[in-house]
């Protein structure tokens, strides 16, 4: 197993590592601070750097074979099983997916329906709800995201025994998402009296670092689903 280190450091930019197998155009590694693609997060990029200097760039995370393989640029050279190298993320796209991360919980806390599914980019990220008759006002949603943003409300995360989630199905937000069970474990993230819910996702430590965003339209994607999505202004 990788030790996921990404889950209790995000700021967290590299790290030592060992290979421990080699797949189709990608490696795994004993512990590694790229996160890997879930929870409508997409997989972290950037490079490994080996003896010599050698740098391969990682082009996405994803779970292959139950193990977090880093997919390597076309081409690259696959280093050997027993390797030690460096394991560092492309930073700047990581903190504007963790920015972004932590605004798609806003937007859970500003509109209190069920989420039917979503999408984390690193500039532009939306959800899908459930209005089942609710009214959404745009201008009310953009209103209250921009004021617990300037509230700067300190944002951490916790765990929780599997069985606990289970008796309390209201953490789980996304329906179309399971949040990762890590050793029997689940993460909860929270937003100071704003917003609790399972996550196994990178986000920052305060509202005040998601920085300024725009609320788009409300789409209409069926009878009762709406999407919102929220761009970052920078």
């Amino acid at each position: 197993m990788t030790e996921e280190l990404f889950r209790e450091d995000a700021y967290a930019r590299r790290c030592e590592a060992e290979v421990t197998a080699a797949l189709d155009g990608a490696v795994c590694l004993d512990r590694t601070v790229f996160y890997c693609q879930g929870g409508g997060q997409p997989g972290d990029r950037g490079q490994l750097l080996a003896a010599g200097g050698t740098a391969l760039e990682v082009v996405d995370t994803i779970r292959a074979e139950g193990r977090i393989a880093h997919r390597l640029a076309d081409g690259s050279a696959t280093p050997a099983v027993g390797a030690s190298l460096v394991a560092e993320i492309d930073w700047p796209r990581r903190h504007r997916l963790m920015r972004m991360h932590s605004a798609m919980h806003l937007l859970c806390a500003a509109v209190v329906c069920p989420v039917t599914g979503g999408q984390v980019g690193a500039d532009r990220s939306r959800l899908d709800f459930d209005l089942q008759g609710a009214a959404v006002d745009k201008d009310e949603v953009a209103e209250r995201i921009a004021r617990w943003i300037a509230e700067d409300r300190p944002i951490r995360f916790m765990w929780i025994d599997a069985d606990e989630l289970d008796a309390r199905p209201e953490l789980v937000r996304t329906m179309s998402v399971r949040p990762p069970r890590i050793g029997g474990r689940i993460r909860l993230v929270e937003i100071d009296g704003v917003d609790l819910q399972a996550c196994g996702g990178t986000h920052v430590r305060s509202t005040g670092e998601i920085g300024a965003l725009t609320v788009g339209k409300i789409e209409n994607k069926g009878r009762q689903n709406r999407r919102i999505s929220l761009t970052l202004v920078d």
